[in-house]
């Protein structure tokens, strides 16, 4: 029973782990010299991660993967992280009381609709100040300058989960996610997956296959133009700078934007003295890189003052149709690109037909695309 997995990314690992355990003799092909995809984490003494990265403890695939040791070493917000906390309103870095989010947090049981657009339905519901400050805050997790014209049950039950009031159940991979990549590596390596790297596939093999690479790579090789999906669009800046009292995390309510100092909770990623933040800011709808990187700069000068006199190392990223699905109003995750493709071909990812919270759908749809294709092996051999 012979299966190909097209892409070392997360979603690739999980189809090659999940394949294997269900009796699959599986070979990885991945393009680049290293395995990950957007996973990857920089090598020392800056270890900044692809994007803002998270694990989320309370949902399925973390489950999965805590069940088979896939999870390292972690960290979790500590009372001192989440007193650091501080969010960006009218111009101002003040302390996490906004009226609009307390408001929106206390009607969290409402149920939104998907054929509806955020910004409508929010401010019928919530009222205006609530859904503007539900906007802000979505953009950490949506990429997206414009949270309001996505569905309405889209962006709520995101904001429901990461904004509920409890103990935050977000964990951080110490290491940076680099170190969740070679724990899931040597698993499949471990049970016989063949993974080969700086290897570029071009053609369908003969033999079922998971292709787990991004939409437009997966629209190139199976020549399918259906393939596309709305996505996020955000300037992403790593930033190593001389330490000094700062904000821990910052969600940014006037532009959907989010500061956040990695090292606070894992001091091993920077080197001594010095801090890792991350920072994003969605790209609006006709801007340059210059005018969102002005933007950008603005909004770090407002959360770490002095930064550009301490700063040591600057990464800046554009990511545009790389930051995982979006749905518009009257879509939901069933509406992405199916799994299944039929002829023995199988997609995972993080835009395609599979429910989750970022890196999560990414998991869920390994384990769907690894369950069918051994299903549809076996149905042909019987």
């Amino acid at each position: 029973m012979d299966i190909t997995v097209v892409g070392g990314g997360l979603a690739g690992l999980t189809a090659a782990i999940a394949s294997a355990e269900r009796g699959a003799n599986v070979t990885l092909w991945e393009t680049r010299g290293r395995l990950g995809g957007r996973a990857r984490s920089t090598e020392p003494p800056y270890v900044a991660n692809d994007g803002p990265h998270a694990l989320y403890s309370d949902g399925t695939p973390y489950a999965w993967l805590a069940a088979r040791d896939l999870v390292p070493p972690v960290s979790r917000p500590t009372p001192a992280f989440l007193a650091g906390g501080r969010i960006r309103n009218g111009g101002r870095v003040t302390p996490p009381l906004s009226a609009g989010l307390v408001g929106a947090v206390r009607r969290r049981s409402l149920r939104a609709p998907h054929d509806q657009d955020f910004a409508t339905w929010g401010r019928a519901n919530l009222g205006e100040a609530a859904t503007r400050a539900v906007c802000g805050f979505l953009g950490v997790v949506t990429y997206e300058a414009d949270p309001g014209r996505l569905s309405a049950a889209f962006v709520w039950e995101r904001f429901v989960r990461v904004a509920a009031p409890r103990w935050p159940s977000v964990r951080y991979p110490r290491g940076g996610w680099g170190s969740l990549v070679e724990r899931m590596a040597s698993r499949a390596r471990e049970m016989g997956v063949r993974i080969e790297t700086g290897a570029r596939v071009t053609e369908l093999p003969d033999t079922p296959t998971i292709v787990a690479v991004p939409l437009a790579s997966a629209r190139s090789l199976l020549g399918d133009d259906t393939l596309e999906w709305e996505s996020g669009h955000s300037l992403l800046v790593d930033l190593g700078v001389r330490r000094a009292k700062a904000p821990t995390i910052v969600f940014d309510l006037d532009e959907s934007g989010f500061v956040e100092c990695y090292s606070f909770l894992d001091r091993a990623i920077a080197p001594e003295g010095e801090d890792l933040y991350q920072a994003q800011l969605p790209v609006r709808v006709g801007e340059s890189r210059a005018e969102v990187t002005a933007r950008m700069d603005r909004l770090l000068d407002d959360v770490l003052p002095g930064w550009r006199e301490r700063v040591t190392w600057r990464r800046d990223q554009m990511c545009r149709g790389r930051t995982g699905a979006l749905d518009l109003p009257g879509r939901t995750w069933r509406d992405r690109p199916a799994i299944d493709r039929g002829d023995g071909v199988y997609l995972a990812g993080d835009s395609v037909a599979a429910p989750g919270l970022l890196a999560e759908v990414s998991v869920t749809s390994g384990l769907a695309a690894a369950g069918a294709a051994v299903t549809g092996v076996r149905a042909s051999v019987a």
